[in-house]
C-alpha cells in the first residue's frame, strides 16, 4: 500500500512510503484486538477500592440482646452488617486487575488495529519535522493542515521529541506517542494515525520480528 508522504504544513513532498503488507495490509483479528484492549485498561486500574468488613470496623463488641425469646433475628453486636454502619459483607478489597498477554497475540493486534485504520484510509505519513520550541498553536496548526483539527489523532514518533510532546499535550483528543510504544488501544481509540516517516521502518520491524 503507497501513501503520500506530506510535509507537517499539509504541503506534498512528492515521494511515497510502501505500507508493508505483512503489518497493514493482514486480515485484522477481532479478538486479538478485543483481548489486548482488556488487558490494556486492566492494567491502568490501580485496584485500590477497599471496604471494611465487620472486624474493622469502630464500635462495642457487646450483644445487643438476649439470643432467643425477642422474635427477631439474632444480632451479635452493633457491627453486624445489617445495621447501619456496619461492616460490609464480601465487600471491595484491593487487587491486581492486571493478566499476561501471550507476545504474539498482543502483536498480532497492533497489527489487525493498523490494517483497520489502512483499510479505512485513515493513516498519514509526514516528513521527519522537528519544532524549534514548544508550541501549542503550532501543534495546532498542522492539525488544521491535515484537516484533522476536529478528530482524535494519535502521532507516532521515531523516537522521543520534547518539544513535539509538549507541544500537543494540551490539545484535546491528541497523543503524541513513540514507534516502540505503540499499542492497540491508542490506535483503535484514534480517528487518524499519523506517522512520521521514519517511524513507519520502526513499527514494521518491531511487529515482524520473529
Amino acid at each position: 500500500m503507497e501513501v503520500t508522504v506530506l510535509k507537517y504544513n499539509g504541503e506534498n513532498t512528492g515521494k511515497k512510503v510502501n505500507l508493508s503488507d505483512d503489518v497493514f495490509g493482514i486480515e485484522p483479528n477481532d479478538h486479538a484486538i478485543y483481548l489486548d484492549v482488556k488487558s490494556f485498561l486492566a492494567n491502568q486500574r490501580q485496584g485500590t477500592h477497599k471496604s471494611k468488613q465487620r472486624n474493622e470496623i469502630s464500635g462495642s463488641s457487646k450483644k445487643l440482646k438476649k439470643q432467643k425469646g425477642t422474635g427477631g433475628a439474632r444480632a451479635g453486636n452493633i457491627k453486624n452488617p445489617q445495621f447501619k454502619g456496619g461492616g460490609r459483607v464480601f465487600g471491595p478489597q484491593p487487587r491486581d486487575y492486571s493478566f499476561k498477554l501471550n507476545k504474539k497475540v498482543k502483536d498480532l493486534a497492533r497489527k489487525s488495529a493498523l490494517a483497520y485504520k489502512a483499510k479505512d484510509n485513515s493513516i498519514a505519513v509526514l516528513e521527519d519535522f522537528s519544532f524549534e520550541a514548544s508550541k501549542t498553536k503550532q501543534y495546532a496548526s498542522m492539525l488544521h493542515a491535515l484537516s484533522l483539527g476536529d478528530k482524535k489523532t494519535l502521532l507516532v514518533l521515531s523516537e522521543s521529541n520534547k518539544n513535539i510532546v509538549l507541544s500537543g499535550r494540551n490539545i484535546q483528543n491528541t497523543k503524541v506517542t513513540t514507534a516502540d510504544q505503540i499499542n492497540t488501544y491508542d490506535v483503535m481509540n484514534a480517528d487518524s494515525v499519523i506517522f512520521v516517516e521514519s517511524s513507519i521502518s520502526k513499527v514494521e520491524n518491531l511487529l515482524n520480528k520473529a
